[in-house]
């Protein structure tokens, strides 16, 4: 396992507004009648608002993640108008496109009126994403004032939409980007499954309603955020490079014990992928391993970790693949971050690294958080 672990190591060596929000940042008025974005769910989910990264029950096969910092003596406001202007530009191009933020926006100077968000706007829980043990973060490929992503179901309008949103904003500059496909993307009881690098098929944790997803991942009022936060959502991004090297020479059997599942998603114990395993009844991990990566993440699969993961597999073309892991919580230390120390010591770390990403907030639908972070 160290082995594997210095080889990788080696190896790694070598609308910003959902809808209404753009009306505010313009400067006009916001036509009557223009809605939030809808869950696209069934008449008992009509109510129910979801940010555009959450918008489609089955996530876009395609996506780019674009991380931008204002540049130098940028005023705030006349940034986000401006990126306002460029998310509207990708999304006539045919793409979805949600904005989120990072820590950065909200650090705001005295001595620098106009340069940043106020610190008291900030969400509760929203900080630069810490490096876990394993993780070697490159600051190029890390962090960032504002996250966009840009999904559509062709790599084209993907393309052709990020162009057209970098286009109009001269104020912003490129901290990142990574592009990612979701292979055998497909909807399974609504879940979201797709095939990792690995060969893996996952999301099998998702929730499998539209309904349970905001319960998940929404933030509500009772939760201690500003009240303009109330309907959004915290995303963690993770670059994660795979060693898929490595991990194809070992076998089909070793590789399933390392997961905890078969590749197709069916439990070690013979349960179905859609019902829960009787880990109570393998209390020594004689069929599914205790350091196993699902037995670690989710000890009871009765009380799941509320998040909803959306993530993508890369290709960069030069032997770096992996994961652009995505995930969604109302709550960090209960979603991500508890499952992430949970993971300490998994059987598949070895195999693994992440080397960028981030923490972000992404904004509810419509514009009045817009314009509670904008007011002095």
């Amino acid at each position: 396992m160290k082995r594997r672990r210095t080889l990788l190591l080696a190896s790694s060596a070598a609308g910003l507004m959902a809808c209404g929000g753009a009306y505010l940042l313009s400067g006009a008025p916001r036509p009557p009648g223009v809605p939030g974005t809808g869950t696209g769910g069934g008449a008992d989910e009509a109510d129910q608002d979801f940010p555009d990264q959450l918008r489609d029950a089955l996530p876009p096969t395609y996506v780019a993640l674009v991380a931008l910092d204002r540049a130098p003596r940028a005023h705030v406001a006349d940034a986000l108008r401006q990126l306002s202007q460029g998310m509207r530009e990708a999304r006539a191009a045919g793409a979805t496109v949600g904005p989120a933020l990072g820590a950065a926006l909200f650090d705001r100077s005295p001595e620098e009126p106009g340069q940043g968000v106020r610190a008291d706007r900030r969400p509760r829980g929203l900080a630069d994403m810490p490096a876990f043990p394993g993780d070697l973060l490159d600051p190029a490929r890390s962090h960032g004032e504002v996250l966009a992503q840009v999904a559509a179901s062709r790599s084209g309008t993907v393309g052709q939409a990020v162009e057209r949103l970098l286009a109009v904003l001269p104020a912003w500059r490129v901290r990142w980007r990574a592009e990612g496909f979701r292979t055998d993307n497909r909807d399974d009881g609504g879940r979201q499954l797709a095939r990792n690098p690995f060969h893996f098929t996952e999301g099998f944790g998702n929730p499998g309603s539209m309904r349970e997803t905001a319960d998940r991942v929404l933030v509500a009022a009772d939760r201690g955020e500003p009240a303009w936060a109330v309907g959004g959502s915290y995303q963690v991004v993770r670059i994660i490079r795979l060693a898929t090297s490595l991990w194809d020479k070992d076998s089909v059997h070793e590789q399933e014990r390392i997961i905890g599942r078969r590749r197709d998603g069916r439990w070690l114990d013979g349960t179905p992928s859609h019902e829960e395993p009787n880990f109570r009844a393998d209390r020594d991990g004689r069929l599914t391993p205790l350091d196993s990566h699902v037995r670690l993440a989710v000890p009871d699969r009765r009380d799941p970790p509320p998040l909803v993961r959306r993530s993508y597999s890369y290709d960069r073309g030069t032997g770096d693949t992996g994961l652009l892991f995505s995930c969604f919580q109302r709550d960090l230390a209960e979603g991500f971050e508890a499952v992430q120390k949970r993971l300490e010591g998994e059987a598949m770390a070895p195999y693994l690294m992440t080397v960028g990403g981030g923490y972000f907030f992404v904004p509810p639908p419509g514009d009045a958080w817009a314009e509670a972070l904008l007011a002095s």
